[in-house]
């Protein structure tokens, strides 16, 4: 369901009841002193297992979920066992997810593209063995370096004394804009499109 449909319903339920308490019919109602019971019942408090069920269904909708974790998260959520969804929310999803980042940063060192740093990069990651550090990288680090890789083949193309003028300018104006985005895209889409 999309998020635009759930608001409106949302909004309603938070303002019916002020709104209806606001009437004088309502507000001398809502006065008057009754007993109210404080009875709990189990329908009312959320389930632990549907409570591990949403966890492993939030992971599974991150787009950056991993084969792994894709796998264990489907196969835990196939068998329905809360002692061993909770397990692996504890520790095997960390180790889901550690191996899902090994393949991942494996996968971009193969990439002929890969620059220097990013090159670089993962080989120390690799070397360190630190799961924690990949995750980090693979957040932030990756971006950063290949921004500097892509400023670094920006410039070879602007050391072409051949190319066009709107080749030069379009190039020209991604050094200036000088974000990560804006230099990936000149080097897939700009570039070509200034021929």
């Amino acid at each position: 369901m999309r998020l635009h449909h759930v608001l409106p319903g949302i909004a309603a339920g938070i303002l019916v009841p002020a709104l209806l308490l606001a009437t004088p019919s309502f507000a001398a109602a809502a006065a008057a002193p009754t007993a109210v019971t404080a009875a709990s019942s189990s329908a009312d408090e959320p389930d632990d297992a549907d409570d591990l069920r949403v966890a492993i269904a939030r992971i599974l909708a991150d787009p950056d979920s991993g084969r792994r974790v894709t796998q264990e998260a489907n196969a835990l959520l196939d068998a329905n066992d809360p002692d061993a969804m909770r397990a692996w929310l504890e520790t095997g999803y960390r180790l889901a997810q550690a191996e899902d980042d090994r393949v991942a940063i494996t996968r971009i060192l193969a990439d002929p593209d890969s620059g220097k740093r990013v090159t670089a990069e993962i080989n120390a990651l690799l070397d360190a063995n630190d799961s924690d550090a990949i995750r980090a990288w693979l957040e932030t680090g990756y971006r950063l370096a290949q921004a500097e890789d892509d400023r670094v083949a920006i410039t070879r193309i602007l050391a072409d004394p051949s190319i066009s003028p709107a080749l030069r300018a379009a190039a020209g104006a991604a050094l200036d804009d000088n974000t990560p985005e804006a230099l990936r895209h000149f080097l897939e889409v700009g570039r070509y499109e200034a021929g």
